[in-house]
């Protein structure tokens, strides 16, 4: 059986992201894993604000059809997600709604979020690990866009000493929940991939 596919993202394009390095860490964890993983990044899928009108007039722009079909190439997807004001970012929420506004041919509405699972991981210099942001953006993708999203989280807190010269995280209870997530995160997609994506 083919291994299952696996994308990683960070929902921030910031030199230095603590969220860029968390995800790094996911993929270097996956890597171990008998999986396809693939890293991306959304400074190469640059996408204006969400407007309505701009959809009406062109359609979805080629960036977020380029993501949609990323999306859909993948069983599993992992989001590292920065907090900005007690939620998301509006880069990674602007990504997502334009993701959500693409339809081709006969698919169904929000194909890019069905038959797929996604985890979440977040890190923030805060005492509470991003986790507002995990609050957020569990709501955005199960509540607006019906995705499955598993129920295991990690949160990094104090996330400019959080890591190690390698880049895994000094605290182990931390680092065992990641682990956690990306095993169940594998294990999901696995299970997908051998029903076709059935939920």
């Amino acid at each position: 059986m083919a291994a299952p596919k696996i994308l990683v993202f960070a929902g921030s394009i910031r030199t230095g992201s603590f969220n860029a390095r968390l995800a790094a860490l996911a993929v270097k964890e996956l890597a171990l894993a008998d999986v396809d993983v693939t890293r991306i990044s959304l400074v190469d899928y640059p996408l204006p604000l969400y407007d309505a009108d701009l959809e009406k007039a062109s359609g979805a722009p080629e960036n977020a059809v380029k993501l949609k079909r990323m999306f859909l190439a993948h069983r599993g997807i992992f989001i590292a997600s920065p907090e900005y004001n007690a939620s998301v970012t509006p880069l990674l929420k602007n990504t997502l709604d334009w993701v959500s506004r693409v339809r081709e041919g006969n698919e169904v509405p929000l194909a890019a979020y069905k038959r797929r699972v996604f985890a979440l991981g977040a890190a923030s210099n805060g005492s509470l690990g991003g986790y507002r942001s995990l609050m957020a953006l569990r709501q955005i993708l199960e509540l607006g866009c019906g995705a499955t999203v598993l129920p295991e989280q990690v949160a990094v807190r104090e996330a400019a000493s959080a890591f190690e010269d390698d880049d895994t995280l000094r605290d182990e209870r931390t680092m065992r929940a990641l682990r956690t997530v990306l095993e169940r995160l594998v294990e999901t997609a696995r299970q997908l991939s051998m029903t076709g994506g059935e939920r």
